[in-house]
């Protein structure tokens, strides 16, 4: 199974100037949707395990369904745990075999989130795993957790270098005007202060909130710096609108994988269309080759 690290992922992304999807999955028609479209652009992605899924389904039920179901790719695949705010919980996805873990302490001070961020970042290079911090509050609500958009502060370029330099986390989340959710006005991205902190802290930055904002604000931030891309209100939308069209066409068709399939289809390609917009379509060969390269290197 084609699985890796997701800081090998996210530096290659970062260094030849594209976007990698992290793509949210709720269930087994949404994970098919997410490898059907990378398979067929030969994208590399990173799906991403959320609160609300871990508490529907589980954690370890999760991991086991996107394995089954990746088996048989070819594409490179990042399986990410999202917002986690628990320490216990980040490292039993380290156990797991999660390729990337994101420990979520931006609701807890500074000192705090730096240094539970710091060990499992520690945790995480040891293992070769990637992992994610967030300094900063990004709005709106994903799955339990809700940041009210007053309350959403942007991050300074003082924030990110010492958050940066006191974790020595693989890549880092931070606000610079996104929410999570659709968008009630045009976002308006603070794409001066992502280039001062991409600039200052050397690191691939991570843009929450990624659904909904105009492709061009988001290639902007890509050539800014931004290498991981985080959707899912958008895919769960058209995921559900595929299904609420197929019981519109046929109210007495119950067969779950008609359904099903067609939100998966309309998902399927909101998913692709995201990897055009990001730059991703066809890079998951020059990463597989940069990584047999670096391996190839590191044994001679």
């Amino acid at each position: 199974m084609p699985f890796i690290n997701g800081k090998l992922m996210l530096e290659h992304a970062l260094a030849n100037r594209y976007g990698i999807g992290a793509f949210s999955a709720h269930n087994a028609e949404s994970i098919q949707a997410i490898l059907e479209a990378a398979e067929e652009k030969q994208s590399p992605i990173m799906i991403q395990i959320g609160q609300k899924v871990i508490q529907s389904i589980g954690l370890e039920p999760m991991k086991v369904l996107i394995d089954s179901l990746a088996k048989d790719c070819t594409i490179p695949i990042a399986i990410h745990l999202d917002h986690s705010r628990q320490y216990t919980q980040t490292l039993e996805a380290i156990q797991l075999g999660f390729q990337s873990v994101m420990f979520d302490g931006s609701a807890l001070p500074f000192e705090e989130n730096a240094a539970i961020t710091k060990k499992v970042a520690e945790i995480s290079k040891a293992l070769g795993i990637g992992s994610e911090g967030e300094i900063g509050k990004i709005g709106g609500t994903e799955d339990d957790i809700t940041v009210d958009e007053k309350d959403a502060l942007i991050t300074t370029a003082e924030e990110a270098i010492s958050f940066a330099e006191q974790t020595n986390v693989d890549y880092l989340a931070v606000s610079i005007g996104t929410a999570h959710g659709m968008y009630k006005e045009k976002p308006d991205l603070r794409f001066e202060r992502l280039k001062e902190i991409s600039g200052a802290v050397a690191k691939p930055i991570v843009l929450h909130g990624g659904s909904d904002i105009p492709d061009e604000q988001v290639k902007s931030a890509i050539s800014l710096g931004v290498a991981k891309i985080n959707v899912d209100t958008e895919l769960r939308q058209a995921f559900t609108r595929g299904v609420q069209e197929a019981f519109k066409e046929d109210p007495d068709n119950y067969v779950l994988a008609d359904t099903l399939g067609a939100g998966k289809k309309q998902m399927k390609l909101k998913v692709q269309e995201k990897m055009k917009v990001f730059g991703s379509s066809g890079k998951a060969r020059k990463l597989l080759q940069s990584i047999s390269h670096e391996r190839e290197v590191i044994i001679s």
